[in-house]
């Protein structure tokens, strides 16, 4: 038994393309990264994520809803 928790999905995951797709959807703004959300909640995939294997397609998520919280804390999404 291993003292590290290690996810070996994150192996099978390219940073670089998750960072770029966080990146492009982003610069749509906060309403469209919200729709974002929403859209890919449902499992539904869009254009921005279609290279992306279902792992990193979650990763892209949690990080949006991530982001998102921070924008919905102090009501600057607009």
């Amino acid at each position: 038994m291993s003292l590290y928790s290690f996810d070996l999905n994150v192996l099978n995951m390219d940073q670089s393309r998750i960072a770029h797709c966080i990146e492009v959807l982003c610069q749509k703004g906060c309403k469209e990264v919200s729709l974002v959300i929403l859209t890919l909640e449902r499992g539904d995939l869009m254009t921005e994520v279609q290279e992306l294997n279902e792992d990193e397609r979650q990763a892209v998520l949690n990080e949006l809803k991530s982001i998102m919280a921070v924008y919905q804390e102090d009501g600057t999404c607009w």
